[in-house]
């Protein structure tokens, strides 16, 4: 099975912008998804999120579900 074939240049997440940050990166998927990866290890390779499972993951980060 083939991955998705992005379509976005990977983009930093704001709350990692500063030097020394532990960082990932964020690209959209032509189906829809997303395609995630380390920046400080970007060779490490990609991990695939499905539409409904980015949406999924979004939806509990906004209720709170990955709070400390």
């Amino acid at each position: 099975m083939e991955p998705p074939h992005i379509v976005t240049a990977f983009k930093k997440a704001s709350a990692s912008q500063g030097a020394g940050q532990d960082c990932v990166e964020v690209a959209h998927t032509a189906d829809g998804g997303r395609a995630v990866r380390d920046s400080k290890s970007a060779e490490a390779g990609l991990q695939f999120f499905a539409p409904g499972e980015w949406a999924a993951f979004i939806g509990g980060v906004k209720a709170g579900a990955f709070d400390r």
